[in-house]
C-alpha cells in the first residue's frame, strides 16, 4: 500500500480536481493507495470537500485540525495515520503532479529511502526561485545532502524513515537532511512543476531569516545534538583562552610598566582589559549552557535509540541445528543428573 499524505491550507477549490488526478493514477499503475489529506486550520470549505470526498471514496481519510499549526505537524499527524509501507507527501495546489509518483517509486527501487522532486522548470516569481536556489545551496554546503530542491513537497519515503525522524517546528523541508544523519539514503528525481491554478502561495519572504534559522538548528541537531558541549564547550574554551591570555598579558604589562624609567598603564583606562573580561565571561558562559544541554541530552537519551538499524541476519540451518543439538544435550544432562538416588539400581 502506498500513503498519500496532504497538508492542506484553504485549498477548497483544487481537492476535488487532485483527487480525480490521484484515482487515476492508481488505476492506471493498479496502485493501492491510501489518501490522507489534513487539513491545517483552513478558514474556507477545505474541510467541507474531504467529507465529501471520504463519504465517497473509502480510501480518503480526512484529518482535521482545531488550528493552524503549519506543515510539519500536518505531515506528522499525516504520517501517523499512514498504513502503507511507502509514504508520498505532495502539496494540494495541483503544482505537483501525481502522475510522478511512477517515477519517484521507480527510483525507491534502486535502493534509495528516500527520493525528492526537483522542479528543474519552476513556474513561481524570481523572488521565490533565486532565494530558493541560494537556500538550497547554503544547505548542501552545510549538510552534505546536496539536492536541488529541499523546499519541494512531492517527496517519496519508506516507513522507517518517517518512524525515526521527528518533525517540529517548521522542519518538514530538512527531512532528506535529518534521514542523511541517520544513515538512510536519499536521492532525487526531476518533476514536473506546474502552474498555480487555485488561490495563491502561503509562503513569502518571511520564510527566508526562518528557513535560515531552522538550517541552523538541523545542523546543530545532526551534528551536535547527542554532544552539545563538543560544539558549545570549544566555543566557550576559545573565548576563555583568549580572555585569559589578554588577562595575564595586561598583567604582564602593568608589571613591567612599574619598572623605573617607564611610564605606568592604568588597566581600568584600557580597552583590553575589558574585552578579556567579557571573552572570559562568554566562555564560561558557553560552558554553563554545554554543562546543562549535556544533562537534558541524556535525560532525553534514556527514551529514544540515537541509531538506525537496517536489518538482521537470520541463523543459518546448520547453526541452528548445533544449537539444537547443544540444548538437547544440555536437557538430557540435567535429566540425568535428576534421576532419584538408587535408580540406577533397578
Amino acid at each position: 500500500m502506498i500513503s498519500v499524505v496532504i497538508p492542506t491550507l484553504n485549498e477548497a477549490e483544487s481537492l476535488e480536481q487532485l483527487h480525480r488526478e490521484l484515482a487515476d493514477v492508481a488505476k492506471q499503475h493498479n496502485y493501492e493507495l491510501q489518501i490522507i489529506f489534513v487539513d491545517d486550520g483552513s478558514t474556507d470549505d477545505t474541510w467541507k470537500i474531504i467529507e465529501q470526498l471520504a463519504a465517497a471514496d473509502a480510501r480518503v481519510l480526512g484529518i482535521r485540525f482545531r488550528r493552524n499549526f503549519g506543515k510539519a505537524a500536518a505531515l506528522s499527524a499525516g504520517f501517523d495515520a499512514a498504513e502503507g509501507e511507502i509514504i508520498i507527501t505532495m502539496d494540494a495546489d495541483l503544482q505537483d503532479d501525481p502522475a510522478e509518483f511512477p517515477l519517484l517509486l521507480a527510483k525507491l527501487e534502486q535502493g534509495f529511502d528516500v527520493v525528492s522532486g526537483w522542479k528543474q522548470q519552476r513556474y513561481d516569481p524570481w523572488h521565490k526561485v533565486w532565494p530558493s536556489r541560494v537556500f538550497n545551496a547554503l544547505v548542501g554546503k552545510l549538510t552534505g545532502v546536496k539536492l536541488h530542491d529541499h523546499n519541494c513537497g512531492l517527496k517519496c519515503y519508506r516507513r522507517d524513515v518517517i518512524h525515526e525522524v521527528r518533525l517540529y517546528g517548521e522542519l518538514h523541508r530538512f527531512v532528506p537532511v535529518l534521514a542523511a544523519s541517520r544513515g538512510f539514503s536519499v536521492g532525487e528525481v526531476v518533476i514536473e512543476h506546474r502552474p498555480r491554478e487555485h488561490g495563491q502561495s502561503k509562503y513569502g519572504w518571511s520564510r527566508i531569516p526562518k528557513g535560515f534559522l531552522d538550517l541552523l538548528t538541523v545542523q546543530f541537531i545532526t551534528r551536535f545534538g547527542q554532544r552539545p558541549q563538543h560544539w558549545l564547550g570549544s566555543a566557550g574554551l576559545i573565548s576563555l583562552s583568549v580572555g585569559m591570555f589578554g588577562m595575564f598579558y595586561l598583567a604582564v604589562m602593568w608589571c613591567v610598566t612599574r619598572l623605573p624609567g617607564n611610564e605606568p598603564i592604568h588597566l581600568h583606562q584600557t580597552a583590553a582589559l575589558y574585552y578579556s573580561l567579557v571573552a572570559l565571561l562568554i566562555g564560561a558562559q558557553l560552558l554553563a549552557i554545554g554543562f546543562v544541554a549535556e544533562m537534558i541530552a541524556s535525560l532525553v537519551s534514556r527514551d529514544s535509540d540515537h541509531y538506525s538499524v537496517k536489518g538482521h541476519t537470520a541463523p543459518s540451518s546448520s547453526a541452528a541445528t548445533a544449537n539444537a543439538k547443544a540444548l538437547k544435550s544440555s536437557s538430557d544432562e540435567i535429566h540425568a543428573d535428576s534421576d532419584p538416588p538408587g535408580s540406577e539400581l533397578q
